[in-house]
């Protein structure tokens, strides 16, 4: 009922979880983020109006209205799959009748690997969306992006796996600097969100 009442606080609809799993073995099915762990998050790690984060596996588009609505945050949603594209689309015409993005909401549908990062992009959210495969090639075109504009880029993990966090630490000069968890994650350490960090040197 918490899901479905903040989703009517923001008009919008992002609630339901993907049933039955994607047809490639390299992506995983989509699940919005609680809300109740966004405000954990975002309670610790905030954004300004200057930041743009792009959310990979975007879905119907919750993590971008949360942030637009919480910091006035710039955000871009990258989703592979035609519908939830088409829904985030018409959750920010839903979302636009009350509050006015000015265009600082986008969603693009294309495959993770091959979207084009922008100069402006510094944040990078990841709930586990792909496998390994494709998070190195994500990694990869961000760091290209890093190479032509140096600027402190963030990557965000909510439940990272071991196969992320290993590429992460051997094969980067990402750094963790930061670890939020959960009260009631128990001895889950998968149950948290883990912040990366490349700084200008």
């Amino acid at each position: 009922m918490e899901e479905q009442r903040r989703d009517k606080k923001l008009a919008i609809q992002t609630s339901e979880i993907q049933q039955g799993f994607p047809e490639s073995i390299h992506h995983n099915r989509y699940e919005p983020t609680p809300y109740s762990l966004l405000d954990q998050l975002f309670d610790r790690y905030s954004l300004s109006s200057s930041d743009r984060l792009v959310d990979f596996g975007s879905g119907k588009g919750r993590l971008n209205f949360y942030i637009h609505h919480r910091f006035g945050a710039q955000t871009a949603g990258i989703e592979m799959d035609p519908d939830f594209h088409r829904q985030a689309q018409e959750n920010l015409q839903a979302y636009e009748k009350k509050r006015k993005t000015g265009g600082s909401i986008r969603f693009i549908q294309c495959l993770a690997e091959e979207y084009k990062v922008e100069e402006t992009d510094n944040k990078f959210y990841f709930f586990n969306p792909f496998s390994v495969q494709i998070f190195i090639a994500v990694v990869n075109n961000i760091m290209k992006s890093y190479e032509q504009r140096a600027r402190e880029i963030d990557l965000i993990l909510f439940f990272p796996s071991d196969d992320f966090m290993g590429y992460l630490a051997q094969r980067t000069p990402f750094e963790v600097a930061e670890e939020i968890e959960f009260p009631s994650s128990g001895k889950n350490l998968r149950e948290r969100f883990l912040i990366y960090r490349l700084s200008v040197y």
